[in-house]
C-alpha cells in the first residue's frame, strides 16, 4: 500500500488569500470577523461574518481569463485561487504528466453558490455556475487532468470526505497525485436567515470579533464565514522521484456517519470519538502518540460539549494534556472549505512547532475543562496531529497527519 504524503498546500480566508498570510495572523490571534458587506444584512437576526477580502478577485484576474471567471460563482473563483497556490508550491506540472489519467481532482461542494446575489448581477452562464461539480470541473479543465474528477457533499465535512477519498485512491495504486480541497461561499441571505432558524448561528452583532467562542461558557452558536483549501496528495514515490518538498504524511482517515440526527450529533459524542478512533487505526498510530487536536470547535452548545466527550472517551486521562485549538474562533465556519483549511493549519502546526490559540475563550464552560489553547499561540513539538470535521446530516470525518520521515 502505498505512503501519501502532502506536497502543496493553498488557502483563501477572511485573515489572507495565502497559506502564510492566513497562518501567521492566526497566530497572533486575530478575527477575520467583522459586519457583513456583501449585502445589506440589516433586516437579518445575524449582521456578521468572516468574509474573505475584496482583494481576492484582484488576484483571480490574474490566473483566470475574463471569459472564463464570467462562468464562475464567488465560491468557485476561490476554489480556483487557492489551487493556483497549492500547485505553484508544489512544483507539480500537471501539464507534463505521461499519463494525466493517473492524477484526481476532488472537491468538497456544498453549494456551488450561484445564488440570488449572484444572479443579480449575472443570469449569464447560469447552468455552468450552478453546477455543483464546477470547481473541480474547471480544475480539471486548466490542469489538463483526466483521471477521476468530482464534488463530494458532505455538509461540514465535504472537504475531509475529499482528502479522505484521494488518500485511499493513492494508496490503492488508483492514482499518483491529486488536488484536493473544498470552497464555500454561503454569506448570504437565505443561508444565514436559515441558520437562525434553527438557532445555530450566533447574533452576537455588536461584538463581531469575539463573536466566535469554541469552547467557552458564553458561545452562542457559529459564526459563517468563506474561503477555500486546497492541497496537493502524492504517493510517497510520486514525491520522492521527483525531489518534491514533503510537508506532511497523511497517515490515516476515517469518514462515518452517525445515523442519529439531522442536524445535532449524538449527545454523548460516542460517533465522534469512532472517527478519530478509527483514523488513528487506519494510522495504525495509538492514542499516546498524538501531540495535537485541530477540532471542529465549531463555538455550538452542542458541538463543542459532545467533541470534548469524544476526546475524552478516547484518550480518556490523556486528553487533559493534549493541546485542542480551533480555527473557526478567528475564520467562522467555512462549511465545505474547513476541512481543508483547518487540515493546512494542522499540518503548519507540525512543521512549524506552533499551535493557533482559540480566541475569544474568556468564560471557562465547567463542562468543558480540556486545554484548548486559549487566547495566545504557543510553542509545542507535533510529531502526530489530527483534524476534525463534523457535519449536519451526521457526516463524521477524521484526518491524521504525522511529520514525514522516510
Amino acid at each position: 500500500m502505498n505512503r501519501v504524503v502532502v506536497t502543496g498546500m493553498g488557502t483563501v480566508t477572511s485573515l489572507g488569500l495565502d497559506v502564510n498570510t492566513t497562518w501567521n495572523n492566526m497566530l497572533n490571534g486575530q478575527s477575520g470577523v467583522d459586519n457583513i458587506r456583501l449585502f445589506d444584512a440589516s433586516k437579518n437576526e445575524t449582521k456578521i461574518a468572516a468574509q474573505v477580502s475584496d482583494e481576492f478577485e484582484n488576484e483571480v484576474n490574474k490566473i483566470c481569463k475574463v471569459k472564463i471567471r464570467r462562468c464562475m460563482t464567488r465560491a468557485t473563483r476561490m476554489m480556483m485561487l487557492a489551487t493556483d497556490e497549492a500547485v505553484k508550491d508544489s512544483k507539480y506540472d500537471f501539464k507534463k504528466m505521461e499519463n494525466p489519467v493517473r492524477a484526481a481532482t476532488i472537491v468538497g461542494v456544498v453549494s456551488a453558490g450561484y445564488t440570488d446575489m449572484e444572479r443579480q448581477k449575472s443570469t449569464a452562464n447560469l447552468i455552468v455556475k450552478s453546477m455543483a461539480n464546477a470547481a473541480p470541473g474547471w480544475i480539471s479543465i486548466s490542469y489538463g487532468i483526466k483521471g477521476p474528477s468530482f464534488s463530494v457533499s458532505t455538509a461540514c465535512a465535504s472537504s475531509a470526505y475529499a482528502i479522505s477519498l484521494a488518500c485511499n485512491m493513492i494508496r490503492y495504486g488508483m492514482i499518483d497525485v491529486a488536488i484536493v480541497g473544498g470552497c464555500d461561499s454561503s454569506i448570504e441571505p437565505d443561508y444565514i436567515y436559515g441558520f437562525n432558524q434553527i438557532v445555530a448561528m450566533s447574533t452576537n452583532n455588536s461584538s463581531p470579533k469575539e463573536a466566535s467562542c469554541p469552547f467557552s461558557k458564553n458561545r452562542r452558536g457559529f459564526v459563517m464565514g468563506e474561503g477555500a483549501g486546497a492541497l496537493i496528495l502524492e504517493s510517497e514515490n510520486s514525491a520522492l522521484n521527483r525531489n518534491a518538498k514533503i510537508y506532511a504524511e497523511l497517515s490515516g482517515c476515517s469518514f462515518t456517519s452517525e445515523a442519529e440526527h439531522i442536524t445535532a450529533p449524538a449527545h454523548d459524542g460516542i460517533e465522534m470519538e469512532k472517527s478519530m478512533r478509527y483514523a488513528l487505526e487506519d494510522a495504525k498510530i495509538d492514542i499516546n502518540q498524538v501531540d495535537y487536536i485541530n477540532a471542529h470547535g465549531t463555538s455550538t452548545k452542542l458541538n463543542d460539549k459532545c467533541e470534548t466527550l469524544a476526546i475524552k472517551k478516547l484518550f480518556k486521562e490523556r486528553s487533559y494534556s493534549i493541546p485542542i485549538s480551533s480555527c473557526k474562533s478567528m475564520i467562522g465556519h467555512t462549511i465545505a472549505a474547513c476541512g481543508a483549511i483547518e487540515a493546512i493549519i494542522t499540518i503548519k502546526s507540525i512543521n512549524e512547532g506552533m499551535l493557533i490559540p482559540t480566541i475569544n475563550y474568556n468564560i471557562p464552560d465547567e463542562e468543558l475543562d480540556l486545554d484548548y489553547v486559549p487566547n495566545h499561540s504557543r510553542k509545542h513539538k507535533v510529531n502526530v496531529a489530527i483534524s476534525n470535521s463534523f457535519g449536519f446530516g451526521g457526516h463524521n470525518a477524521t484526518l491524521v497527519f504525522s511529520k514525514y520521515k522516510k
